[in-house]
């Protein structure tokens, strides 16, 4: 990196802070979920799975960035759980799609209100209104982040 564009301390800061907090927000809003007997790739493929009628294993592989293979396990021992099916892909008989039983749609629906309720309740009793306006327009900063 040139000198031109060498990185404030602010952002190296901040960087290192977003991040910290993040992954431990994560880990805290996935333990609130209930997900507790599933793996997080189980957990994100349910998640994933709800937005839809249904996905291949190589497309959620991709999104998840995971190998195929991985997927496929992944996507089996939902499967044997009872909380996805492999259903012919109507748009080509010769593909399968994995889409949530209603156990799968049950329990990842679940798991979502039950990780939104945890957060705007932490929200709720750890922060003043104006802290919570400040994560609002935070949010927005983030977003920009992520769009390229």
């Amino acid at each position: 990196m040139s000198e031109a564009h060498a990185l404030s301390p602010s952002a190296v800061r901040a960087a290192q802070e977003v991040r910290s907090v993040i992954g431990r927000l994560r880990r805290r809003i996935r333990a609130a979920g209930g997900d507790g007997d599933l793996s997080y790739a189980q957990a994100s493929v349910l998640a994933r799975l709800t937005g839809g009628e249904g996905q291949t294993t190589s497309d959620l592989a991709a999104a998840e960035g995971m190998r195929h293979q991985s997927m496929a396990a992944t996507v089996s021992s939902l499967a044997d759980a009872g909380l996805v099916e492999r259903r012919p892909d109507p748009a080509d008989g010769r593909r399968r799609v994995i889409a949530l039983t209603v156990e799968g749609r049950r329990q990842a629906e679940e798991s979502r209100q039950a990780r939104g309720e945890w957060l705007a309740a932490q929200l709720q009793s750890k922060c003043t209104e104006d802290e919570r306006q400040t994560v609002i327009a935070a949010m927005s900063v983030l977003e920009r982040l992520v769009h390229e």
